[in-house]
């Protein structure tokens, strides 16, 4: 089973390096030549049947992951569960949806258009959390989308593959709080997310978490191609409960701000 865990997060990896080039150099930085260990990978999805989470869920459970927690995001219209492994050296997985129902006509449509196009079989498909996008969308359908949810526009526009993968601070060999890391990645050029505070979270709540701002990639539209932000990298401490183990959840509050690391600067 972890093989096949392993495999799967093998192709979600591949496929987010096709439009997160600036991963590798992250690895570079921190890995100082050894594996980075992935603290979680993350999702975006819709709350239509077709695609809720429960669907994507369904590929994670079908290789002993289980549900852990669920979380509100009122001011972003989103709610997200995550999951994890009884192998805890695998990685976590956070999927979040948009409560379509909550937007205006104009963007229901244009997001149900979008469902309504991809293949049932593809979504049964292993092959579906890395697959991107399963429709075609206007330029000016992405606008429309973004003058509502940033989240939704990212969708419109690269579909199903992770969102952002997350360096475990915990794990890394040469650094071993925050505030180091934040300061290699600035060194090195990387531009973070400042929203709330480049740190979010604290040791009260048992997690800090902090990020880049995503990489620009072209989109190819129906209409014409445009250079819009893509994925980014995540970078999570942890901290241990009173019974020694390390906090396995996520801090919702902290989790809003990450959303904004896709925002365009």
């Amino acid at each position: 089973m972890t093989t096949q865990v392993k495999a799967l997060f093998d192709n979600i990896w591949d496929n987010y390096l096709e439009v997160t080039p600036s991963a590798k150099n992250v690895h570079q930085l921190l890995g100082s030549g050894n594996d980075l260990i992935n603290d979680h990978v993350a999702y975006r999805t819709f709350n239509i049947d077709k695609v809720s989470i429960d669907k994507l869920s369904a590929h994670l459970e079908a290789l002993g992951y289980v549900e852990k927690g669920e979380y509100h995001f009122e001011a972003k219209k989103l709610y997200a569960k995550h999951f994890e492994h009884a192998d805890n050296t695998l990685p976590k997985v956070f999927i979040s949806q948009l409560l379509v129902e909550e937007f205006s006509d104009e963007a229901q449509t244009i997001i149900r258009k979008m469902v309504d196009q991809i293949d049932e079989k593809a979504i049964a498909d292993e092959s579906f959390l890395y697959s991107g996008t399963h429709w075609q969308v206007s330029s000016e359908d992405y606008k429309t989308l973004l003058a509502e949810s940033e989240y939704a526009a990212w969708m419109a526009a690269w579909g199903y593959r992770a969102n952002h993968f997350t360096v475990s601070i915990n794990h890394l060999q040469n650094y071993n709080d925050i505030e180091t890391v934040n300061q290699a990645l600035k060194d090195a050029g990387f531009v973070l997310n400042a929203s709330g505070g480049e740190i979010k979270g604290d040791p009260q709540v048992k997690l800090e978490q902090s990020s880049t701002m995503a990489d620009q990639a072209v989109v190819e539209f129906s209409d014409k191609a445009m250079e819009i932000p893509s994925c980014f990298y995540e970078f999570a401490k942890r901290y241990p409960l009173e019974d020694g183990t390390l906090y396995s959840g996520f801090v919702a509050a902290s989790a809003d701000k990450i959303f904004e690391s896709t925002n365009a600067a």
